[in-house]
């Protein structure tokens, strides 16, 4: 692995580069993007997000939850059930694929979902239930290690994910002024994890060492799930049409 093995995965994952151009161009722009006449120019764009960061900050508390869950349950799986559950590499390595394979079911079922009953109670739902299973849920496993355990409770987490990413990513991109929907998007995904879910894995490292509790990653994710909640209560303070009519407003302000 050390000497060649690593690049595999990543020689893998180049397949996906051909599919990605077929989707793009059989992709059709969005009404708003057709109906604009002027193109904004870099200075515009930038005025735009200055005038726009409050959202691009409770956007990027609405993506906390999704990266630092899909960081814990993917990233930091196979270390945690070593180090921490004291569990073969193999069985660690053979949940993370698991936990892959869930989240492939979950996202695409999850946003259909969403697409129908709205994106506000997916997120709720996911949030509320993350803050009150996540350390409830790692003790138990903390206290009964095992394969089938951490199985059990990382499929669980992966539906939370599922659940709420399904509705997060389309939810983000509404809230997005029509201007500035691409840079808003990818500035409140990138700080999100940049700030927060890439630090998951040394954060839970940190937080079991200092509480002296195997479970506290469950506290890390809650965390992250208070985050989501208090941003899905700002941001949808009304239905997902009063949101749009309300970014339509701005849009047309700017």
């Amino acid at each position: 692995m050390g000497d060649w093995g690593w690049r595999v995965p990543f020689l893998i994952g180049c397949l996906i580069v051909p599919v990605i151009f077929v989707i793009r161009r059989s992709l059709e722009e969005t009404p708003e993007f057709q109906a604009r006449k002027h193109r904004p120019t870099l200075q515009e764009v930038v005025r735009s997000i200055g005038q726009n960061f409050g959202i691009v900050i409770a956007g990027m508390a609405l993506v906390v939850m999704t990266t630092v869950s899909f960081y814990l349950i993917t990233a930091y799986t196979p270390t945690f059930g070593k180090a921490e559950l004291h569990l073969s590499d193999f069985d660690a390595l053979l949940v993370t694929v698991c936990v892959g394979i869930s989240n492939f079911i979950w996202l695409p079922v999850m946003g259909a979902v969403s697409d129908k009953i709205g994106r506000k109670p997916l997120l709720l739902g996911a949030t509320i239930l993350a803050i009150l299973t996540a350390y409830p849920a790692l003790s138990w496993l903390v206290a009964n290690p095992s394969f089938n355990h951490l199985l059990i409770v990382l499929l669980w987490l992966s539906f939370l994910y599922g659940s709420y990413n399904g509705a997060m990513v389309v939810a983000l991109t509404e809230i997005m002024p029509v201007e500035v929907r691409t840079t808003g998007f990818s500035l409140a995904y990138s700080l999100a994890t940049a700030t927060f879910g890439g630090f998951t894995p040394a954060a839970c490292t940190y937080l079991i060492h200092v509480l002296d509790n195997k479970a506290a990653p469950g506290i890390w994710l809650s965390g992250a799930a208070i985050l989501g909640l208090i941003a899905t209560l700002v941001l949808f303070k009304g239905n997902r049409h009063e949101l749009r009519t309300a970014q339509a407003s701005v849009v047309g302000g700017a």
